[in-house]
């Protein structure tokens, strides 16, 4: 497999990166009593957040590994969080999502620290998030509604921002409500406001003319996906029919996929240490040690609970690991729990149909774990490798396994191939194993193992 052969310079310039951090605070121009001089990008200001969770199984290190992932979502998101609070209960309460008790908590929080929002770790019901927010008084966001502004902010490509915004109304079209006078809509005789004639009759109301263009936007979206995924398949069927076996890197968010992509193929592709940096898909050639040329996708990142909307607006971009020869499956070693980081990417692999395709776990970050953990990932997994992506340890044994695992060719030839068909050797290089390579006279001797497909247009030549 190739590799940059610089080992500080794998990841490029990062020029998005540089672009994603390049606002600052002029000084002097102050606009709030507290000077921020720097802050995340997008955001003038940072939201201020309250964390609610409600914790209904598992145990107490669960609860709080589930809510500091809240956490880094709500941060990643330009959220500063003030305070966090849990429940335990059996289920969430259908009406508030917490208790009666808890939310006049929640409230009296909000008011002494000045919260702009609440933030519930979960998909509340649209009655839930009604009912929450008239009784906290802020607004009130849902973890689905939190992932779903991360990916917005994050996606950069057409098809990534169409299906953002497809998830996004998806949800939201549950979740429409009115104020006041503007849920309404209606004519109705003198009633209508001095509408008078031409004014008068049934109407629409606001929700319904908002549910209407929701459905027709949402059909918009789902029409140029369409045409891009018929660009995407065709690009696969090309790498099928030149028979390129493919590798798809799935695993969490944030478990260092695009800096493994970067350390094997010196992609550059953006490195940032926040959850969902990456969201478009970037595939790069690579090549064995013994020259056979296969690719390599960086997909986008799992989390626990993913957004059911988000993996239908996704599936086309998902679909590269459901096609792929071989997924690398990469863990976060140094994460507090990463067999839930296991558990939750293969629930999100079974969802789009991948299970059936062989994976190697990669257990990365090793230059931050501890030796215990790697001993029980080693222990319960065998067969995985152990490799850190930032100091390139483990990776030429990462390398190696990969070339196992890869499909190999399975006909065995001997052919005298002619100088004029450079062609042919050209795909055996890359599509084939060469056992012995030999120039003649009157051509190049050969002998190799290689595909059905090639092996039949080597059959004129075969000795």
């Amino acid at each position: 497999m190739s590799a940059p052969t610089d080992p500080y310079d794998y990841d490029g310039d990062q020029q998005e990166l540089v672009e994603r951090h390049s606002l600052r605070r002029v000084a002097g121009m102050r606009t709030e009593l507290q000077d921020v001089s720097e802050v995340e990008y997008r955001q003038l200001r940072l939201e201020r957040v309250v964390l609610v969770s409600v914790w209904t199984s598992g145990t107490q290190q669960d609860a709080d590994n589930a809510m500091a992932e809240l956490k880094l979502l709500a941060e990643t998101a330009g959220s500063e969080v003030l305070e966090a609070l849990v429940q335990r209960r059996a289920h969430p309460d259908p009406a508030t999502y917490i208790g009666r008790g808890k939310v006049e908590e929640v409230a009296e929080v909000v008011r002494a620290t000045g919260a702009d929002t609440v933030i519930c770790d979960g998909e509340l019901e649209p009655a839930q998030l009604r009912n929450l927010e008239d009784r906290v008084g802020v607004k009130v966001v849902d973890r689905t509604a939190l992932i779903l502004d991360i990916f917005a902010s994050h996606a950069k490509s057409a098809e990534g921002k169409a299906q953002v915004e497809l998830a996004q109304l998806q949800y939201l079209k549950q979740r429409l409500r009115g104020w006041g006078g503007n849920l309404s809509r209606q004519a109705g005789g003198r009633a209508a406001g001095g509408a008078g004639i031409g004014g008068r009759g049934p109407g629409e109301t606001k929700l319904e003319t908002d549910r209407r263009r929701i459905h027709h936007r949402i059909a918009q979206l789902r029409r140029r996906l369409r045409q891009l995924d018929v660009t995407r398949e065709g690009k696969r069927a090309e790498r099928r029919r030149h028979q390129v076996p493919s590798v798809a890197i799935v695993g969490y968010t944030n478990a260092g996929k695009s800096s493994l992509l970067n350390r094997l193929t010196g992609a550059g592709v953006l490195v940032e240490d926040a959850l969902f940096a990456t969201l478009d898909p970037t595939t790069r050639r690579s090549q064995t040690s013994d020259g056979r040329v296969f690719t390599l996708t960086d997909t986008v990142g799992f989390v626990r609970h993913l957004p059911h909307d988000l993996v239908e607006a996704f599936r086309s971009t998902l679909e590269e690991s459901a096609t792929a020869d071989l997924l690398l499956h990469v863990v976060d070693a140094a994460d507090p729990d990463p067999e839930g980081q296991i558990a939750a990417v293969r629930q999100v692999l079974a969802e789009i149909g991948a299970l059936e395709v062989p994976e190697l776990l990669v257990c990365n970050k090793a230059d931050k774990a501890d030796a215990e953990t790697l001993l029980a990932l080693r222990a319960n997994h065998p067969g995985c490798v152990i490799v850190s992506a930032r100091d390139g340890r483990g990776i030429e044994e990462l390398a190696r396994a990969v070339e196992e695992r890869l499909p190999s060719p399975d006909v065995a030839v001997s052919a005298l191939v002619p100088y004029v068909r450079g062609d042919l050797m050209d795909k055996i290089h890359k599509a084939g194993a060469i056992d012995e390579l030999e120039c003649t006279v009157d051509g190049t001797r050969v002998t190799a193992r290689v595909h059905p497909g090639l092996a039949s247009e080597l059959e004129p030549y075969l000795v």
